[in-house]
């Protein structure tokens, strides 16, 4: 039998997954910071909530989508909170990226009062997200998984229940160096090929099935090539991300010279005032360093 869904915050990602539950018919209940931002999916069929409690209150699983590590507790401990409302028996899905030891914290709060969590964090950018194609990493408890799958399924493509409570976030951090690595090596490339006077369309037609491939070839690659900055994933956020895997290695004494790297030319971007521009705008940082602009 379907539950009742909540989903809390409506955001770059979380809008078009709650679009993608509601056309698989669920009973969804949604609540965001910027209510403007609801009245889409109240058209779209979904109900309003007055809070996070309340739509908590009203829901057998909660899902939420919100930007860093500070968002989740607010909107789950704080006031007017989810565990203000939520019931015994429900379950807690948080898709946003955050600490893997805060999200520890904040599923012992909820599982003292009788209430389940898994951490899901999300990878597939905004097209992911429109699209319901999005790779999902879970932490938490097998049957807790099982229990959510079928509208976890409404949302992603690749879905892998890696271990238990906080794995999920740990696998989004290799997710995300992963991502960063090549999103670096795709603008050094990118601005080689520039210097060099090759055609970037063609060139890229030329790299991307074979061995350099790759999903931020793909998709960003042309963006790069045609100077087009609007983000499937900001640096904004893409900082707060690096930033909990310098956090997390600097725990584990492991080296992440990659990371590093990347988090210092964002870092140059950000203070030029272009946070808001998509992740693959790294490139200009290494534009900076050189008379050569890709695509002029």
């Amino acid at each position: 039998m379907s539950e009742k869904l909540g989903f809390i915050g409506l955001g770059i990602m979380g809008k078009g997954m709650a679009l993608n539950l509601l056309k698989k018919g669920h009973d969804l209940c949604v609540w965001n910071r910027t209510s403007s931002k609801v009245d889409e999916l109240v058209a779209a069929g979904a109900t309003a909530g007055n809070s996070p409690a309340d739509v908590a209150s009203k829901s057998d699983i909660v899902f939420i989508c919100v930007s860093d590590t500070p968002d989740v507790e607010a909107v789950v401990l704080g006031e007017s909170g989810v565990l203000e409302g939520v019931k015994s028996g429900a379950l807690v899905v948080d898709h946003s990226t955050i600490s893997p030891q805060v999200t520890k914290e904040i599923a012992a709060k909820l599982n003292a009062k009788g209430v389940e969590m898994l951490d899901a964090p999300i990878s597939g950018g905004n097209e992911g997200a429109a699209n319901g194609t999005l790779s999902i990493m879970i932490g938490g408890d097998a049957a807790q998984v099982g229990r959510a799958m079928p509208y976890l399924e409404a949302m992603g493509k690749t879905i892998t229940h890696v271990g238990a409570q906080g794995a999920g976030q740990s696998a989004k951090l290799v997710n995300q160096i992963l991502v960063i690595g090549t999103m670096v090596s795709m603008g050094e490339a990118m601005l080689f090929a520039e210097a060099s006077g090759l055609d970037l369309e063609k060139t890229l037609e030329a790299v991307s099935g074979g061995a350099a491939g790759s999903w931020t070839l793909s998709n960003r690659g042309p963006q790069v090539a045609k100077r087009d900055w609007r983000p499937g994933f900001t640096i904004d956020l893409q900082q707060k991300d690096l930033r909990l895997v310098l956090e997390a290695a600097d725990q584990l004494g492991m080296p992440a010279m990659t990371t590093s790297l990347a988090f210092n030319l964002y870092r140059t971007l950000q203070t030029l005032g272009l946070g808001h521009e998509g992740n693959h705008a790294i490139v200009k940082a290494l534009e900076n360093m050189v008379d050569v602009r890709v695509g002029e």
